[in-house]
């Protein structure tokens, strides 16, 4: 306790220079506050420090509480093994096979502790013919921990204890900057990562940070070695652009980059045309205000709304080729899907969730009789009315189908009767033809047959 507090009090008051070439900046200079550190990353420190190891709250935390930003999560770093973490935390496991990490768990609280890694030389990583790196597990010391990531930004260490930030890479400078740079030569990390070329759109567009010239340049280049990448990961990185909270501004940051072609089938096709473009912008911006405002997102929704032109456009082929409406929109969907598995893999268990909103769309068109009361009964109704806004925002539908739906839903007995459509031929159910016996011929006697 004496020693975390002389520690505390007399930290430092001046930035310092290390003997292995980091910069310590002091709490005068940073005003990032322990009290900013969530309970359990706070836990997580205090521990490993107290046993004798070393332990900084890492990364994406430190980048956000510097820019004035909630951090999503508190990662910790530290010198000590994840058997040496598990023994101080009782409550955590280990996890990971390409590298392993710990989660302590404190009630619903779990922060991610990771041993420090180091950069493995070229010659030495395993590596794919293109330069990527396959195999990137090898433990290391603090400065080497913050070489091997990707932004300045990214390596600052925060002790809370002291207060004090740990800065290899200049990161604290850039962040007041508002510049985003890549930690070395930036065509060797893109090669060895291909994903830090959309990491470095989606960050900018979240912070507003401006790229790098340097880093920036190489881009449209090595746009191509994305094809390499295993679907899963491009899935996973799409999914953190589109649910930033800053979506919109992700996909025109990866469009004025020429990095969208090929990230969603037709995507870049779709962003041509005015009402597709319409759509996805409405779509994206609606998801941005409900996570900006803390509620959650569908990720279900935002790849139905994405990929709803491409369907729209297959479906009305189909049907002008003659197939009727209802077989038509499921050969589309399914089409549709298989062709963007071969280049982002949508889990399949989205497809339910997108094709139930997508088929339920032409129901509500239908206005008579008993439909439109199953329609509010189904399970994804209030999904496939919040797509049908959009699509009547959009201008693809007419914008009375849902102001209708909008107070259908809501209305009493009386009104609902009142707002019913009469019956036509083409909205009308169809009613099933009762079967009649063919009457048998009258059957001969026996003494009429002799």
């Amino acid at each position: 306790m004496i020693k975390k507090l002389f520690k505390k009090v007399f930290g430092a008051s001046s930035s310092k220079n290390l003997a292995d070439g980091g910069t310590v900046i002091p709490f005068s200079k940073h005003k990032v506050s322990r009290d900013g550190i969530s309970y359990g990353a706070k836990r997580v420190t205090d521990g490993l420090q107290a046993a004798g190891f070393k332990a900084f709250v890492v990364g994406g935390a430190v980048r956000d509480l510097l820019l004035n930003c909630s951090p999503k999560d508190f990662d910790v770093a530290t010198d000590a093994t994840p058997e040496e973490v598990r023994r101080v935390f009782r409550r955590s496991r280990i996890i990971g096979r390409r590298f392993r990490l710990v989660h302590v768990m404190f009630g619903e609280d779990t922060v991610e502790v990771s041993t420090f890694r180091r950069a493995i030389d070229a010659e030495d990583a395993q590596t794919d013919e293109h330069g990527r790196i396959l195999r990137d597990n090898e433990f290391g010391d603090q400065k080497q921990d913050a070489a091997r990531r990707d932004f300045t930004a990214n390596a600052l260490f925060y002790d809370p204890t002291t207060q004090q930030i740990f800065d290899y890479h200049n990161g604290y400078a850039d962040i007041r900057a508002n510049t985003l740079r890549m930690i070395g030569d930036p065509m060797v990390r893109y090669r060895e990562d291909p994903v830090r070329m959309l990491r470095a759109v989606r960050l900018s567009a979240k912070l507003g940070m401006t790229i790098d010239p340097a880093t920036a340049k190489p881009i449209a280049k090595m746009k191509d070695l994305l094809a390499n990448v295993p679907e899963a990961r491009m899935f996973d990185e799409m999914l953190k652009l589109l649910l930033s909270g800053h979506a919109w501004e992700c996909v025109k940051k990866l469009r004025s980059m020429h990095l969208h072609h090929g990230m969603l089938p037709m995507l870049d096709v779709i962003l041509e045309q005015p009402i597709g473009e319409k759509f996805v912008k409405l779509a994206l911006k609606s998801t941005d205000q409900r996570i900006l405002e803390g509620k959650p997102a569908s990720p279900a929704f935002l790849f139905a709304s994405l990929l709803w032109h491409e369907v729209l456009v297959t479906w009305q082929a189909k049907q002008e080729a003659g197939e009727k409406p209802l077989p038509a929109l499921f050969e589309a969907m399914d089409e549709v899907l298989n062709k963007q598995r071969a280049q982002l893999a949508i889990p399949r268990r989205y497809d339910t969730v997108m094709k139930e909103m997508w088929v339920l769309q032409p129901r509500f068109e239908q206005r008579s009789g008993v439909r439109p009361f199953r329609l509010l009964e189904n399970a994804r109704f209030r999904a496939a009315y919040d797509f049908l806004l959009l699509r009547c925002q959009s201008g693809e539908v007419d914008s009375e189908v849902g102001e209708w739906w909008t107070e259908f839903q809501d209305a009493g007995e009386t009104r609902r009767a009142e707002m019913l459509q009469p019956a036509t031929a083409a909205n009308a159910p169809k009613k099933r033809r009762r079967r009649t016996k063919t009457p048998s011929a009258p059957t001969e006697s026996v003494s009429t047959l002799g």
